[in-house]
């Protein structure tokens, strides 16, 4: 790593994010310098372990990180299922032996990563690593006040323990489309916590994993970051 190299730099050179984005990732405290919040125009040395979201951000190498706009109706999975294609089939020769970093079920659609780097997937999979997720989700009917507080503010028990998420509606006087922010990332959660109070989830769209957001990647498409 240059020893003059600024964080905002750093990160755009190796999170896939623009300097901007990096500098308000700082003033948003999202950054941290071995372990202590980064300030802005920080430099850096070989030494320094930066962090965005919790996520190390490593200097890029040889390994391969790629995102993949995953469309509904294929699975996250080496292998077909039945009539369901698997993401797999979405990508070229080179990365059919990548490995899959935050799986959605087969009616789920979004972000997915890819990558050659066991430490990185590690990092975020783990749940110490508290990594940040953002979804969109369409409902079969209104969500209810009462409901929309259980699930922010108090959790849902279900059979593998209280799920609990933050709550935006993504349209204004529109009570069936919301946007979700959770750090948690159970076997179908959202469906399972919606299923609990009454509501089948219609849609779900994931458009952040961690720092890496889906943008306006196409569905089927995928890109290198």
């Amino acid at each position: 790593m240059d020893s003059t190299i600024r964080v905002n730099k750093y990160l755009a050179t190796n999170a896939g994010i623009s300097r901007r984005a990096a500098d308000q990732a700082v003033e948003q405290g999202r950054v941290q310098i071995n372990g202590s919040p980064a300030r802005l125009g920080a430099a850096l040395t070989p030494e320094d372990v930066i962090t965005l979201d919790g996520v190390v951000i490593a200097p890029r190498s040889t390994h391969v990180l790629i995102a993949l706009n995953k469309p509904v109706g294929y699975v996250c999975s080496r292998r077909q299922q039945g009539d369901s294609p698997t993401v797999y089939s979405l990508l070229p020769d080179e990365y059919q032996t990548l490995k899959l970093v935050g799986r959605l079920d087969r009616d789920s659609s979004g972000i997915i990563l890819l990558t050659s780097d066991g430490d990185l997937a590690h990092s975020l999979t783990h749940p110490s690593f508290h990594k940040q997720k953002i979804y969109e989700v369409a409902l079969d009917h209104d969500l209810q006040p009462l409901h929309r507080q259980m699930i922010s503010d108090h959790g849902v028990i279900l059979e593998d323990g209280k799920s609990k998420f933050e709550l935006d509606r993504l349209h204004d006087g529109d009570d069936t489309r919301w946007q979700i922010i959770m750090s948690e990332g159970r076997n179908r959660q959202i469906r399972r916590t919606f299923a609990a109070l009454g509501y089948t989830v219609t849609a779900l769209h994931r458009t952040q994993f961690g720092p890496y957001a889906l943008g306006s990647l196409a569905p089927g498409q995928y890109q290198s970051i």
